[in-house]
């Protein structure tokens, strides 16, 4: 081993000293990179200007008139115009009411019998003529008794596409739907689909009258629902679906609700008993709403909560709450003997400190148990008889078992308080008999006859089943683990397997509207229930059903004229409990096409974020007031300053805003509006000489400001919509007024939405009377759109002529040198223009990917961003580049610039003009400019020691000139030390940011299965698991022999080349260890999980500028490690520049600074801190039907089990039992 001596140790000392000096002494001067900034700038600007031709466009509105924008006038108008709509769908469901009323009570008055060979459209069984089956006439068994198995031939129906409903229809009939549980040939539902066909008509003449109307039905308290138009019902893997179970016809059917469930959980209780015990639990939460309150208690000797943190309190039947009731139901045990008396008297007190605060009408009590050997009417003498005959809560019970000696005291318990009996004895028929307690409730509301109370549902998504959140995330797991295997047998090694679904970050963060839309059809249904109106219908008081139709939120949101409200600004409503029906913040989905738990309960004060420094749910007293008083529906305004998140969360901005709310008459909603301060004051409006009559009158044709095919409009907006007639798209409808607005006697139609069709008070004998829409009502249009939308093309018609020829050398020098591929103009009317080039500078049309994604004008993220950074810097251009951009080889900048028209000390924003180039064309500028310098002793980003980064106002890397894979990164994760520094000077600012509907995974705990019922089939399945564990161990063994090792374990021969290895011999095989088996599972098995909604927290960054003469650190030289960076804005951009010293920062540990989600950790579950800390506040509905003296007349309060067990029902009850086995 050499040594040194002392001298030569201090000669290698000072030559390194002297290096390390001198590299010290080479920093890159403040001048210098200011001018490099400058220069950078100035380019990308001048390349902007005559690009976009922005100095046009603004001479282009210098004649427009600019006029205030009223938050309040506006409110009130979108408020009246939603109420006409709404109303417009009410008018039409009464006449559905009016006539079910009448022929469903003459029906229910005779005793006719269905043919047996009535045939009818079932949805499930219909087939289209290309699927006619050979046999056309029905199959019957031998002998008469045979009968009630006739097989009618399935009904042929012609089917058409429609692009409205999203499915194929049949626009002149109705489709009957039947549950899986429902025999349709049952006397009183084979009768009821028979007299319910005469609704066809009124079907009909309802789209007749507005054809804006969508999903029309009639769902008959026996289980079928009526839908027009007629379609074939889709389900996947069984039908689950049940109109009955469906919140609408839950509200419309029942007055709000509290309920206490009590389980009989004592010893008895066991194998069969409590599975089916568990499923009568669950179809009963099934059929509350968010109007009702709730909770559940077992008993044994003990009385125990089922949620722990639920305590004594009633909840919010939310879907957040009935999921964690729900989950909590698998942890039940059975022990010792049952004390009914104080499971009753702890039900009782607990309704009793609700009875004014929870759904103030309502209260009833479920029992489910297995048998009651004493009587308990001692409690019930205390707590329910001491005012009779008014008694306050209802009792239903459940009893449970094939063999009980005595059912008298639990039937008494529920005949002697207003309640209902049933006796269960299989898992198949708990659906049904749990329905039963639905019209007992009903039977005040029934018993009043004349009010029919019209309600409304929450939002929700228009599947048949919408608690498939775990079962379709189940699917994506093992999906995901097939690819991970197949990948894994591929290549023989553990590098590039797919991700684990459950450990993506931002992927599963969608908030792109039109991507919602591809799946799901968010709606709101308005519902009103139909009674039997016999003379003698008051001994049954017995509720018809329930019709109803669907509203598509995306026609609410059509009514919401964005247009009038501007860039910034928005509208959303709010119901009676404080939850959202449309919000531009609403995130219902995750992982591209999976509904998220509870995505129907989320709260106003969860998608607005005040801007304060405030905990997770610390709410701000100011935002709880504003909350209040939106829920009461009262009129008011209020200003708040708010923080508000964009681009897939990636992006944070700060601003001032204006709230402006009033109620929606006779509904529970209550719209609010939103105006940004700074550019919401004021908005364009066209000058009367500049109308469209007035440039007709001159005989311009205004057909001729649309020329060409380079442009389009907002495909979401209401311009104009023709009831009758379809189009291709909003542009070819947009042409066809605007030819019709040419001929003699046109009219603009008074409304923008469907006028009201008149409701005719007696329907039933007037079948096709009615008003019908004449022409001039067959169609209705926004005018102040469309007289803004002709204008702006009017004064922007010349951008889309060609430019070519008028291109000088310096022009076409541009477009090469930059590899310009389209610029573009958007106006605030929704008209989007656009030119494409060529490489050569020439414009072309090919297919316009660009027109396809960018078409939303002001929703544009582009768009927002260029009128906020104008208050920043007006003479700038806003830049940015994909996230995912270093992933891709043709990479485009897109740079955009607001327009906008000032008239002394009023502005508004017009336009927003924009172009996009190669991002490589920008790198090669930046590395041009970064590697010149003006002194001969100066060091540029060329340097070995610097590295360089244009980063724009949210900390996202545009270029760099280290690595190309940084670009579209957060700064933070590429040089954390970098970013922290810049964050302590102030030249970012952290922005803490809570997403209140985000989603976590929550590992599948394999012990909860041994809290499942011990029946023979977990048995058959232990056992099946236990062979299907040895056949795949056995598998996996083979499959790890035959692989010649794991590519982790592979080695360097590098590492080897001074160690005799001697090559094993292929014949020989090394035996497989219990390490490389374990280290298999990890690697390619992925996490079974299951979803949950969590709060999450992250932080995003914003830059700060200046003001006028204050201190800035943009001015601060770089000095060495000190401060080894210079950070300098870019002018007339978003953009900075840093340069920085990667020396210094080499000698740092370089920890990443991310800006990814983090879960909230509150050392509780989400729903048990919602109970805690959420705001409880709601408005409690007008209409209860609690008590009614002609009920006492009904003897009716029990039902023995009858069942009829059919194959569907078969299935369904195997389809649930595999389920519970799975989850």
């Amino acid at each position: 081993m050499c040594r040194l001596n002392f001298n030569s140790f201090v000669l290698l000392y000072l030559i390194q000293s002297t290096f390390i000096c001198a590299d010290e002494s080479k920093v890159i001067k403040y001048q210098t990179a200011q001018q490099w900034a400058e220069k950078f700038g100035v380019d990308l600007w001048s390349l902007g200007e005559f690009i976009t031709r922005k100095n046009d466009v603004v001479q282009s509105f210098k004649q427009a008139q600019i006029v205030n924008r009223s938050g309040s006038v506006i409110v009130e108008e979108i408020a009246k115009e939603i109420k006409k709509m709404m109303d417009a769908r009410i008018s039409a469901i009464k006449r559905i009411v009016d006539t079910a009323q009448e022929v469903g009570s003459i029906s229910a008055s005779n005793d006719e019998v269905v043919e047996k060979n009535f045939t009818y459209y079932n949805s499930k069984q219909m087939i289209e003529p290309s699927e006619v089956s050979l046999n056309e006439s029905p199959i019957t068994s031998d002998g008469e008794e045979n009968l009630d198995k006739l097989e009618l031939p399935k009904p042929v129906i012609y089917l058409t596409e429609s692009e409205k409903f999203s499915d194929y229809v049949n626009l002149s009939l109705s489709s009957v739907h039947v549950p899986t549980n429902v025999y349709d040939r049952a006397k009183n539902v084979i009768k009821a689909i028979k007299w319910s066909e005469v609704l066809d008509n009124i079907f009909d003449s309802n789209y007749k009258r507005d054809p804006s109307l969508f999903w029309q039905f009639f769902c008959s308290s026996t289980g079928f629902m009526r839908q027009f138009p007629a379609t074939k019902w889709k389900f996947d893997p069984v039908d689950l679906y049940d109109c009955r179970i469906r919140h609408w016809y839950i509200a419309a059917a029942n007055s709000p609700k509290d309920m206490i469930i009590l389980i009989d959980n004592s010893g008895s209780m066991t194998g069969q008993k409590k599975d089916i015990a568990r499923h009568i639990v669950e179809n009963i939460l099934d059929t509350l709403t968010p109007n009702d309150f709730v909770n559940i208690f077992t008993f044994s000797d003990l009385i125990r909560d089922v949620v722990d943190c639920f305590g004594d309190t009633l909840v919010q039947a939310n879907s957040a709450n009935i999921r964690a009731m729900k989950e909590s139901l698998h942890n039940i045990e059975t022990n010792e003997l049952a004390n009914f008396s104080a499971a009753l008297t702890r039900a009782f007190d607990t309704l009793s400190n609700y009875r004014h605060t929870g759904a103030n009408c309502n209260q009833a009590i479920m029992l489910i148990s297995d048998g009651l050997p004493i009587s308990v009417d001692d409690v019930f003498e205390i707590y329910n008889w001491g005012e009779k005959p008014n008694i306050p809560v209802r009792v239903f019970t459940y009893l449970i078992g094939r063999e009980v000696p005595d059912v008298k005291n639990i039937k008494d318990m529920a005949c002697n308080n207003r309640g209902f009996y049933v006796h269960i004895n299989t898992l198949a028929e708990v659906r049904e008999q749990v329905l039963e307690y639905i019209p007992v409730m009903a039977r005040p509301l029934v018993l009043n006859r004349t009010h029919h109370p019209i309600v409304w549902s929450h939002i929700y998504a228009d599947v048949v089943d919408t608690q498939l959140t775990d079962y379709e995330w189940e699917c994506r797991e093992r999906a995901s683990q097939r690819d991970r295997f197949m990948a894994y047998r591929k290549t023989r090694t553990f590098q590039g397997l797919p991700d684990d679904p459950s450990t993506l970050g931002y992927d599963f963060i969608e908030n792109d509207e039109s991507e919602l839309t591809k799946k799901f059809n968010f709606m709101t249904t308005v519902a009103i229930p139909i009674y039997d109106k016999r003379e003698n219908a008051t001994r049954i008081a017995n509720l018809l059903g329930v019709a109803g139709t669907d509203i598509p939120i995306n026609d609410i949101k059509r009514m919401m004229q964005p247009f009038l409200l501007g860039v910034g600004a928005y509208a959303f409503i709010v119901d009676n409990n404080g939850h959202i029906l449309t919000h531009p913040d609403f995130r219902p989905v995750f992982y591209k096409d999976i509904l998220k738990p509870a995505y129907d309960s989320v709260d106003m004060i969860d998608v607005e974020l005040v801007d304060d420094d405030r905990e997770p749910r610390d709410y701000d007293p100011i935002l709880i007031e504003l909350r209040e008083q939106i829920i009461n529906q009262s009129t008011g305004s209020k200003t708040l300053l708010q923080k508000f998140h964009f681009d897939k969360m990636r992006r944070v901005s700060r601003t001032k805003r204006h709230y402006y709310w009033t109620g929606i008459n006779d509904t529970p909603f209550t719209l609010v509006i939103t105006l940004p301060e700074e550019y919401g004051k004021y908005r364009l409006q066209t000058r009367s000489e500049d109308e469209i009559h007035r440039d007709t009158a001159k005989g311009t044709n205004v057909l001729n400001f649309f020329n060409g095919s380079n442009w389009k409009i907002h495909p979401d907006w209401l311009y104009c919509k023709h009831n009758n007639e379809s189009f291709s798209s909003p542009e070819a409808e947009l042409i066809y007024f605007l030819e019709r607005m040419r001929q003699p006697g046109w009219r603009w139609p008074l409304n923008r939405s469907p006028p009201t069709p008149e409701h005719m008070s007696n329907v039933y004998t007037n079948i096709t009377a009615g008003r019908f829409l004449s022409d001039k009502d067959s169609y209705y249009c926004d005018r102040n759109l469309m007289q803004s939308l002709v204008y702006d093309a009017k004064v922007t018609e010349w951008f889309s002529r060609n430019t070519s020829s008028g291109l000088n050398d310096n022009g076409s020098e541009f477009k090469q040198r930059f590899g310009v591929s389209v610029s573009f103009l958007a106006t605030h009317s929704g008209l989007l223009r656009w030119q494409d080039y060529n490489q050569m500078g020439e414009e072309i049309r090919p297919e316009n990917e660009f027109s396809e994604t960018n078409k939303r004008a002001i929703d544009e993220t582009w768009y927002k961003r260029a009128v906020e950074q104008h208050f920043i810097e007006p003479n700038s251009f806003v830049y940015s580049v994909p996230f995912d951009a270093a992933n891709k080889n043709d990479t485009l900048v897109t740079a955009t610039h607001a327009v906008f028209h000032r008239d002394n000390t009023r502005f508004a924003p017009a336009a927003v003009v924009g172009f996009q180039f190669q991002l490589t064309a920008m790198q090669g500028l930046f590395k041009n400019i970064t590697n010149g310098c003006t002194e001969p002793s100066c060091v540029s980003c060329m340097h070995d020691s610097f590295e360089c980064f244009l980063l724009d106002d949210n900390g996202y890397v545009i270029v760099s000139n280290i690595d190309f894979a940084d670009t579209g990164r957060f700064f933070g994760e590429v040089r954390g030390s970098a970013m922290r520094r810049m964050i302590d000077e102030g030249i970012y600012q952290a922005v803490t940011v809570y997403d209140y509907q985000a989603i976590c995974f929550i590992n599948k705990d394999s012990s909860s299965l041994a809290s499942k019922l011990i029946t023979p089939f977990i048995y058959i399945w232990k056992l099946f698991k236990i062979i299907a564990s040895h056949m795949i161990w056995l598998y996996v063994s083979l499959l790890v022999e035959n692989v010649s090792g794991y590519g982790s374990y592979s080695y360097d021969g590098a590492n080897y080349d001074n160690v005799d290895y001697y090559p094993p011999d292929p014949t020989e095989r090394e035996p497989v260890s219990k390490t490389k088996e374990q280290e298999f599972d990890r690697r390619v098995l992925i996490n079974r999980t299951r979803p949950e909604r969590c709060d999450k927290v992250f932080t995003l960054y914003q830059m700060l500028r200046p003001k006028e003469k204050e201190k800035s650190p943009f001015d601060l030289p770089m000095s060495q490690c000190n401060r080894p960076y210079i950070a300098i804005p870019i002018p007339n951009s978003n953009m900075l520049l840093y340069v920085g010293d990667a020396m210094c920062f080499r000698h740092e540990e370089n920890i990443p600074l991310l800006n990814q989600p983090v879960e909230k950790d509150y050392n509780e579950t989400l729903h048990c801190m919602k109970s805690r800390k959420a705001p409880q506040y709601r408005r409690q509905l007008k209409h209860c039907f609690s008590n009614n003296s002609n009920e006492a007349q009904i003897e009716i309060c029990g039902k023995a089990n009858k069942f009829h067990l059919s194959l569907y029902t078969l299935i369904l009850a195997v389809f649930v039992a595999i389920k519970s086995f799975i989850y």
